[in-house]
Order: structure tokens, then C-alpha cells, then sequence
């Protein structure tokens, strides 16, 4: 799992990484402001994204130097996503795996981290793991993937029989083979947009 970043190119925090960010213009919603955002800053549109959800208002006083700010911020996942390099400019977006993040500008961090934990909630009853994946996969890329968002390993043993257990997924008739492990089944997930799960 990795994390798109910018460099920043004006004051304050000239140079440093950050995440895309801007002004909502008069006469502008917040998802308009976020799609111009994305393509001139990041190199991205909102229509590679599996999913996007608005994730918190940030307000904290001195959060930045020039004065008081709020900040809507949403988290958007997609896979396998491709960078306009062009569209992007001199910010120079460039991808960073979550677990080695370097130092970010503002209280970026904290936002991350924040995004985190919402994730990791959304795992435990929805199938927002969907959105991460690509169509087919094994069970162990499904669980790196939730051991990356959790931040920590889990037992093989109780990650398969929670995920059987919540309908997530469907085996396939197709295998993956590589060197000389054991084939590994691929599977699909049952529902193909992030909704609840059923319990």
C-alpha cells in the first residue's frame, strides 16, 4: 500500500513532501475543488479512484504558519494507478510506501494517520479491501494488504477464517504458480462496489 505525495514548490515548507492540496475558489464545492486539485497537483483525475470518502475538517489553530486554516480532506484508493507526469507540473508527485513515510509539511502526518485508523475500522465491517485489489488475487495478498493497514502481522490461520466467515470473497477455478511453492487459489470478492458487509 503506498501514498501519494507532492513537493511542495512554494513557502512555507518549500521542497518538502506533502499531500495535494489547495483553495476552494468562490462558486466551488469542496469535490470540485478536489478533482482540480488531483489533476494539477497530483496527475490524477477522480475517475481512476475505486473509491473516495471525505474523511475529516482539520482546524486546529497554527496548523499553518500563514494564518488559520481549516482543511476538508477526503482519501480516495485506487489500484494500480497512473500518474500524469505532464498534467502534474513541478510538484512532482511520486508514491511512498505507508509503513517508510518520510517527514511530511503542516500536520500532514496526523491526517495520515487518521486515514489509517478509519481504514482499519472500514475493514471490520464493510469490503473497502475491494477497492485496494486488483480483480483476482490470493489470500496472502489480501492479508499483506490488511497487515499493511493494521501496521502489524496477523495469524494466518484466524485472517482466513475471519475473512470466509464475512462472505468477502469467492474462489475462483484459476491458480497462481510461481517457482516452487504450492499453487495458490485465486479468489474474487462477491461485491464489486464498497458497501457494508452483511452479518
Amino acid at each position: 500500500m503506498e501514498l501519494l505525495l507532492i513537493k511542495r514548490k512554494n513557502e512555507p515548507f518549500a521542497g518538502e513532501l506533502a499531500l495535494p492540496g489547495g483553495y476552494v475558489a468562490e462558486g466551488q464545492t469542496t469535490t470540485e475543488a478536489l478533482d482540480k486539485v488531483l489533476s494539477r497537483k497530483a496527475g490524477l483525475n477522480l475517475g481512476q479512484l475505486k473509491y473516495l470518502e471525505q474523511l475529516y475538517s482539520f482546524d486546529t489553530v497554527a496548523r499553518d504558519p500563514r494564518g488559520h486554516a481549516v482543511s476538508v480532506t477526503y482519501y480516495g484508493i485506487g489500484n494500480d494507478l497512473k500518474v500524469s507526469y505532464q498534467k502534474a507540473g513541478l510538484e512532482n508527485p511520486e508514491f511512498f510506501p505507508i509503513n517508510e513515510l518520510p517527514p511530511l509539511a503542516f500536520d500532514h502526518l496526523k491526517i495520515v494517520e487518521y486515514a489509517r485508523q478509519r481504514l482499519q475500522s472500514k475493514l471490520s465491517y464493510t469490503n473497502i479491501a475491494m477497492a485496494f485489489m486488483p480483480k483476482r488475487f490470493t489470500l496472502s495478498q489480501l492479508q499483506t494488504l490488511y497487515e499493511q493497514i493494521a501496521g502489524h502481522p496477523l495469524d494466518k490461520r484466524n485472517f482466513r477464517k475471519q475473512i470466509q466467515a464475512q462472505n468477502l470473497i469467492k474462489e475462483t477455478d484459476e491458480w497462481y504458480k510461481e517457482g516452487r511453492h504450492r499453487p495458490a487459489r485465486y479468489y474474487v470478492f462477491a461485491k464489486q462496489t464498497v458497501q457494508n458487509l452483511d452479518f
